[in-house]
């Protein structure tokens, strides 16, 4: 486990960025690059990265360390890692007023992401601010268009009075890329110490019940995208089936099916408008071994132990 150099900020408005990292790639070096010039300056990048050498293997030979002196890097093995343990320690590693979860692969579209971010949590009552995803350049369609259903043009503050309107969307944040305000995350006692999936939106499940705001911010940009295997889509959906039947008080009382049904008949409608049917199978194809996957994750409980680590795409966690 390792520590490299940490260099303190001292204005009174702080903001930290905290990434867990695994197998960080070129993404990961453009993403510390952005971070370090944006139009309000960032006070610490704290890596929580799992397995050293990967991490060693993708600064080797550079000056890395040397040039982005407020980096800390903490490294831990696989078996450690937890998405929402692995987080809180990152968080505890700050002593910022505001602090920004990101992903290594989530790469700021300009040098305004924080100054966006910052300008909702700075609004009464506002307890996390999550940022707009765009698809990359080369993401296929149905990703693109799937990207602008989930994180539409128009920046929207949510709060209890929306769960009739709503529904699930209510809680609906993505660590990808979201900040916090650091007082009312410790009030409500971070996030949830052990989980699979969905540490985001249990947290602002909890900050929505406790009164507070949840402020999704178009103006603040980042790409990011995935293309995903049929395969990896049934793991990721078993691993969501599974923090959402682990968590009945955030999502018992609003499923999330409905949205998913309404994502497939929206998605299908825009490829026949655009005169590509011929996407159309994939999407279906895709759709239901998603839909599967988190069926088999909501009824884990029911299923040998053996069958739901192969479902799953987190191994460990079931260790």
């Amino acid at each position: 486990m390792g520590i490299y150099a940490v260099m303190e900020d001292s204005s009174v408005d702080k903001v930290d960025i905290i990434i867990p990292a695994y197998k960080p790639g070129e993404k990961f070096l453009a993403l510390i690059e952005r971070l370090e010039h944006q139009s309000i300056p960032v006070n610490r990048i704290i890596v929580m990265n799992t397995e050293q050498k990967y991490f060693d293997r993708l600064v080797y030979g550079t000056p890395f360390h040397k040039v982005y002196q407020n980096i800390t890097v903490r490294h831990i093995s696989k078996r450690e890692f937890d998405h929402g343990k692995t987080r809180n320690q990152g968080v505890q590693l700050s002593d910022a007023d505001y602090f920004i979860m990101m992903t290594d692969d989530a790469v700021p579209a300009d040098e305004y992401l924080v100054e966006k971010m910052l300008e909702q949590l700075h609004k009464e009552r506002v307890a996390v601010a999550y940022a707009r995803q765009l698809a990359d350049e080369n993401s296929g369609e149905v990703e693109k268009y799937t990207r602008s259903f989930n994180y539409p043009e128009e920046s929207v503050v949510k709060t209890e009075k929306d769960l009739d309107r709503l529904g699930i969307k209510t809680f609906f944040c993505s660590n990808v890329c979201a900040a916090y305000n650091r007082e009312i995350f410790d009030t409500l006692g971070g996030f949830i110490k052990h989980t699979i999936f969905n540490e985001d939106m249990v947290y602002s499940a909890k900050a929505v019940k406790a009164g507070y705001g949840i402020a999704y911010t178009a103006e603040a940009k980042v790409y990011h995208s995935h293309t995903f295997s049929h395969m990896e889509q049934f793991h990721r959906n078993f691993d969501l089936g599974v923090s959402q039947a682990d968590h009945p008080e955030v999502f018992a009382a609003y499923p999330s099916e409905s949205e998913g049904i309404r994502l497939v008949k929206l998605t299908i409608g825009h490829l026949c408008e655009i005169r590509m049917k011929r996407k159309i199978p994939y999407v279906i194809l895709q759709s239901g071994l998603k839909y599967i996957g988190y069926q088999f994750g909501k009824h884990y409980r029911m299923l040998p132990r053996k069958m739901v680590v192969a479902m799953s795409s987190n191994k460990e966690y079931w260790q």
